[in-house]
């Protein structure tokens, strides 16, 4: 039987790291790339996600540091006026604009690959299936590919909640368009993008209080929780812990918002001006028709996938946030390429998420790799574990900012590292070590007799190795 014609080799639906990982490595394949996105070109991470949230964090963090500064360092004198909302949203739309021109719009251009602007959706059968594209214009058109990607992300999701279908609440993604600070902002949420979120608008000038139904940072070792609460407290941020919400209403007397929550078995009034809601993201899979092309959706609408990236249907594949797994650029870009590779080459190549390291971008930052001491428990795994407290971290002495820790989980009797967080200045980088230690496979002696830079965030690590077997107050910050 004659082999089937098809327009392109590889037709992706999204425009998002995911998408544009695999257009790059179906390109360089030598493979024909259809992208259609029915936004704007480079989907969350460089429009709504990543790039603009870490540009307006980063505004807010210097903002902090200057008011902080006199407290921090004797003889420094600083001060920072209010903020100028506009200006602040304008510059960062600025820096989203030029980093799409330059990341996506002209990498299109570069590679070669065919753009479409418009709405796809699957149609046709499980054994023949198509896209159907509906373009700005109404116009429509049918195209096939040997393979398809499923690359359309997630957006904010909101729980059931009476009456907050009836307020002007605001989400992760409409936050950081506001022209105002908020006078006061209650933040539903107490994971990443809550934490992230909360800290930024604080430190914009919003007195701040956040609703969380267990503790900040759930999934974290509790260490983290504590340390992220106090830094929180610190800075004026209430933290209402164990709350699940009641109701939601516009208050009448100030045009704000209502909230009634139930907080350790009494009920607790809460008012704002501003309402966010940080409880989560969705699948964005509606209206792609994948029953009719044979793949199967998980409940929250995820696409279910091996871990070849492959879906139910052999010739579709997806990657990313539309596949509910860990939401991460660094995540959906592997994914896109994995994808291609299995494909295209037949290289049968699986995710392993292991090792996969996970960043929040508050201050200090909260970041971790490997497993969690429950983690390893559940998993039947004896542990030995160290907490050290960043008073022993002479980068963290010289920085007058102790707070935080770094804690290594190893594995009782082979002293094997399983797992690494930190709460802290470069936490992230101190996470990116930990990656290569956990790959490695390398015990806390390794680590306890490594080579380590004196005065880096990154000492950390070989001093917490080193606590397994010395008492490390008896240490000289020098004599490491």
């Amino acid at each position: 039987m004659a082999a089937q014609r098809v327009d392109f080799d590889l037709a992706i639906i999204g425009s998002g790291g995911a998408a544009f990982a695999a257009a790059i490595r179906a390109t360089n394949l030598g493979k024909s790339v259809l992208m259609v996105e029915r936004a704007t070109a480079g989907g969350t991470c460089v429009n709504t996600g990543c790039v603009p949230s870490k540009a307006l964090i980063a505004a807010a963090d210097a903002r902090h540091v200057a008011l902080e500064a006199g407290s921090r360092f004797p003889g420094i004198i600083a001060s920072a006026g209010p903020v100028d909302m506009p200006a602040l949203i304008g510059g960062k739309q600025a820096l989203v604009e030029g980093m799409r021109a330059e990341k996506y719009d002209a990498l299109i251009a570069d590679y070669g690959w065919d753009f479409r602007q418009g709405d796809a959706a699957f149609a046709g059968t499980p054994e023949d299936p198509a896209l159907e594209i509906t373009s700005p214009d109404g116009r429509r058109d049918t195209v096939t590919a040997a393979h398809y990607l499923a690359a359309t992300g997630s957006t904010p999701w909101t729980p059931i909640v009476p009456g907050l279908a009836d307020v002007d609440y605001l989400t992760s993604t409409t936050a950081m368009e506001l022209e105002e600070v908020p006078e006061t902002l209650l933040v539903v949420g107490g994971g990443y993008v809550a934490l992230e979120q909360a800290q930024l608008f604080s430190r914009l000038g919003s007195n701040v209080t956040m609703v969380v139904r267990s503790r900040l940072a759930s999934a974290e070792e509790p260490e983290v929780s504590l340390a992220l609460t106090n830094v929180f407290a610190d800075e004026g941020i209430r933290v209402t812990r164990r709350a699940a919400l009641v109701s939601i209403s516009r208050d009448a007397a100030t045009g704000g918002v209502k909230a009634l929550a139930d907080v350790a078995g009494g009920r607790e009034e809460l008012r704002a001006a501003r309402l966010l809601m940080a409880t989560g993201r969705r699948a964005v899979t509606e209206g792609l028709n994948l029953y009719t092309v044979g793949v199967k959706t998980g409940d929250r609408g995820e696409v279910l996938v091996r871990k070849t990236m492959a879906s139910t249907n052999p010739r579709i594949w997806a990657a990313g946030d539309v596949t509910g797994h860990r939401e991460f650029v660094y995540v959906a870009s592997t994914h896109g390429a994995l994808a291609v590779e299995n494909a295209f080459t037949n290289a049968g190549r699986e995710v392993d998420y292991s090792h996969l390291p996970r960043v929040a971008f508050t201050t200090p930052a909260l970041a971790a790799v490997g497993l969690t001491d429950e983690e390893a428990k559940d998993a039947g795994i004896s542990c030995d574990c160290r907490v050290l407290p960043l008073e022993y971290v002479p980068r963290a002495l010289v920085n007058r900012d102790t707070r935080g820790f770094i804690k290594l989980v190893a594995e009782h009797g082979t002293g094997r590292i399983l797992g690494l967080t930190a709460v802290g200045k470069e936490a992230g980088d101190i996470a990116a070590a930990g990656v290569y230690i956990l790959e490695a496979g390398m015990t806390v002696d390794q680590v306890a007799n490594l080579w380590s830079p004196y005065l880096t965030m990154a000492e950390g690590i070989k001093i917490a190795a080193q606590s397994y077997a010395t008492d490390i107050s008896r240490l000289s910050c020098c004599a490491t």
